[in-house]
């Protein structure tokens, strides 16, 4: 299959190009666009067989349940059985915005591969001129993880989505680099008091000035059914060829580690803040200053991305606090390194 990449911006030519994803989404076929976070892979979600070919191209195992994006708020009616008012709280100040509501989904309306069989889906509307330009034209609901190989790091640009499935998907919309670089947070509202799925963008701090008090499980994966209802809960994600090992934020750990691993032979990437430079290693990848989370989260998938293009053999990550923005940048990076540590 021939993988055709069109860029997009304010240029009246593209317009042809939002014309041909529409036409290849209502044929069935799946189409790689950005959003705020981070490059989807779209199929329209009440399409079964449209939606079966993410699973295809990505490699993603079919128990993994798929968020479905709109392009208005006054599209979740036709698709979710009940809207409390938590989500119409979290819809009002939140969206268009990095925020994935789990809800009760009505019968029959969507594609069973979307639920993964379950009687929720998780639901967003983005924050990006791209998506938002594509899912107002389709005028259809758009299932959309991530446009990567399954368990690799996440997309935040059209490159990235080429070198994972070119040769996988017929088209990719370049609407440039994504903002965030983190996947949305999910909040199952289906509980009271709501539960953080997975970590992201809109903090717990911040939905809790919005909705009161919301739980975040420190290890969900203990707690959760055998069927996740979120992406990213039961499998490895995020994670480059070598081994990720996490490692506190502290030089001098950190300098002897990369000493002992090479005397031991390897060659290693070190992601770590900016004043990390200074460490004497085979490969270095900022992942932005030291304490500004936000850069951390943009900075952090094509940190790992890049590692790929290194010959290290092993990749040493350091942590950081699991505040604010800080707990959806320690998850990534927990699945990434598969919950490794370095210790010697």
């Amino acid at each position: 299959m021939e993988t055709v990449c069109k860029i997009v911006d304010s240029n009246v030519n593209s317009q042809t190009n939002y014309t041909q994803a529409v036409d290849i989404l209502n044929a069935g076929e799946v189409v790689a666009f950005p959003t705020e976070t981070v490059y989807g892979l779209g199929a329209v979600a009440t399409n079964d067989c449209a939606v079966k070919k993410i699973f295809e191209a990505k490699g993603r195992p079919s128990d993994n349940p798929l968020i479905v994006h709109i392009g208005t708020k006054e599209e979740v009616k036709l698709y979710i059985e009940d809207i409390t008012e938590v989500a119409l709280k979290c819809m009002d100040i939140f969206w268009p915005g990095p925020l994935t509501l789990v809800m009760p989904v009505k019968p029959n309306v969507l594609a069973k591969s979307v639920t993964a069989g379950l009687n929720t889906v998780g639901m967003r509307m983005p924050d990006h001129p791209v998506a938002l330009a594509l899912l107002q034209q389709i005028k259809k609901p758009l299932a959309a993880p991530s446009a990567n190989r399954s368990g690799k790091p996440s997309p935040t640009e059209a490159i990235h989505v080429k070198d994972d499935l070119q040769g996988y998907i017929p088209y990719i919309l370049d609407g440039g680099s994504t903002g965030i670089g983190l996947e949305s947070t999910v909040l199952d509202v289906t509980h009271e008091p709501p539960v953080i799925l997975r970590p992201g963008g809109i903090t717990k701090e911040m939905l809790e000035e919005v909705i009161g008090p919301v739980i975040q499980p420190t290890k969900i994966e203990q707690k959760m059914a055998s069927t996740p209802k979120a992406p990213g809960m039961k499998y490895t994600h995020y994670a480059p060829n070598a081994p990720v090992y996490l490692i506190d934020c502290d030089k001098e750990k950190v300098a002897q580690a990369i000493l002992h691993l090479q005397l031991e032979g390897h060659k290693v990437a070190l992601l770590a803040p900016e004043s990390f430079g200074i460490i004497k290693t085979d490969y270095y990848f900022s992942i932005g200053e030291a304490g500004i989370k936000e850069e951390m989260g943009a900075a952090l998938y094509h940190a790992l991305r890049a590692c790929d293009k290194t010959q290290a053999s092993l990749i040493l990550a350091t942590t950081t606090s699991t505040e604010g923005v800080g707990a959806a940048i320690m998850n990534r990076l927990e699945k990434a390194a598969g919950g490794k540590w370095y210790a010697k």
